[in-house]
């Protein structure tokens, strides 16, 4: 049902209008691109400024008028607001318009219907649309909304309407029913991950940042990228080898995007909670877009709704071969602590050096030691094998084990605490722990 598209590009006029009291507006360049995203083939962009949105048509009377005969010359079939109009907004203009009308956020969620991929994806943008068409089935049904009465025609107690909101209700509620299955494998995977002590450190950024052709450069992956909004819409992972750390599980995530619909962040929860239960952010960013800045404060405000604002993040500045004669270069904090990498996916300048940066931070707290036991220590030897701690043993010709360790610093000092040791009294080639 929500998944079919028309062959051909829809002739759409856009609509974006300024209003003073708005401190972050939307981009009207990044919704015409928004547009193109979905098919749609714009053929005029009306704009205007107004100092709050009118109540019955969410534009003035006069811009109706414009509106109204922009559509005439045009044949448009529809009509896109840059803006989230109300149910009864959106009714009242396509009575006025005699055409459909879309907004920001049904226009996002068309966008995320055409590039969902997997069973899970395409199950969390139905849930979306489901909750979003829920406010606004009226609209069809007008003529349905009071129930006839006579001989034949006494129904069986309720309105098309009302049949239509409970079948709507029904398949929201089988579908969150699926999605928490989903949540509770996820959940069970990230656990197990947690026990085997693997890291995972998940791509975030906003929409057409580079996420994918970066991922795709450092697991060779083949996962979907184009130079387009939303390219990528399913939970990604890959497993990586890391210097010094060894495995760890990479995962590419959905871009965001400026005023993200809430309903989207509710509905794919369980893809962004890969990203909030992360060992470490890569935050990619479109080194040479002019608004920048703002995408940086947009991926921030998502983070912090997801509950990831806290988590370790490493800046990962992309697309340097856009900018003339920008060399790779890692930036660093007082502490000498990397702070953002500078590098380009497509020709893979610099991906290197993102390499040597996330192996410091995901290993700032780790012990990546050897440890020699005394064969009356194979009790602790057991114990780091359960942690999954060991990744090479050897046995020495004195009969000593030689353990190549590694283990978060916490989870092996509870260990030793367990077994009443000290770090120190261990037997360890060099004392220098993470």
């Amino acid at each position: 049902m929500f998944f079919d598209r028309p062959d051909s590009g829809e002739l759409a006029v856009l609509v974006h209008l300024e209003f003073p009291q708005h401190t972050d507006p939307d981009d009207p360049r990044e919704f015409e691109e928004l547009v193109l995203s979905a098919g749609g083939d714009p053929v005029d962009f009306i704009s205007g400024q107004r100092s709050t949105p009118h109540a019955r048509y969410f534009v003035g009377t006069g811009k109706l008028e414009e509106l109204k005969q922009c559509v005439q010359l045009h044949d448009a079939e529809l009509v896109i607001f840059n803006h989230n109009l109300s149910p009864s907004q959106e009714r009242n203009l396509e009575q006025e318009l005699k055409c459909r009308v879309l907004d920001r956020t049904g226009l996002i969620l068309d966008i995320f219907a055409q590039r969902a991929r997997t069973h899970e994806g395409k199950l969390q943008v139905e849930l979306a649309q489901l909750r979003h068409m829920s406010t606004r089935l009226i609209r069809g049904w007008t003529h349905l909304e009071r129930q006839k009465g006579g001989i034949g025609l006494r129904g069986p107690g309720e309105t098309q309407l009302e049949t239509d909101r409970r079948l709507l209700r029904g398949r929201i509620k089988a579908i969150e029913k699926r999605l928490e299955k989903v949540r509770k494998q996820r959940d069970q995977g990230r656990r197990s991950r947690r026990r085997a002590d693997v890291p995972t450190v998940s791509l975030v950024g906003y929409t057409n940042a580079g996420k994918s052709t970066l991922f795709n450069h450092i697991t060779q992956a083949g996962v979907y990228a184009q130079d387009q909004l939303f390219a990528t819409l399913d939970p990604t992972m890959r497993r990586i080898q890391l210097p010094s750390i060894g495995s760890a599980v990479l995962a590419d995530t959905v871009g965001f995007i400026s005023h993200l619909p809430h309903r989207l962040v509710e509905a794919f929860r369980a893809t962004l909670e890969e990203a909030a239960s992360s060992d470490l952010l890569l935050h990619v960013i479109d080194a040479p877009a002019e608004e920048r800045a703002r995408n940086i404060e947009q991926v921030e405000e998502v983070l912090k709704e997801i509950g990831a604002a806290d988590l370790p993040q490493l800046r990962v500045y992309n697309k340097i071969d856009l900018l003339d004669g920008f060399a790779p270069r890692v930036d660093r904090d007082d502490q000498g602590k990397p702070l953002a990498v500078w590098l380009s996916a497509q020709t893979g300048t610099g991906v290197e050096l993102l390499f040597d940066a996330i192996t410091e931070l995901l290993g700032e707290e780790r012990v990546l030691e050897t440890l020699y036991l005394e064969p009356s220590q194979s009790r602790l030897r057991a114990r780091l094998y359960e942690h999954n701690a060991v990744t090479d043993e050897h046995y020495t010709s004195d009969g000593s084990i030689e353990l190549a360790v590694s283990i978060q610093k916490s989870d092996l000092l509870r260990i030793l605490s367990q077994e009443h040791l000290s770090f120190d009294a261990l037997n360890w080639r060099s004392h220098s722990a993470g």
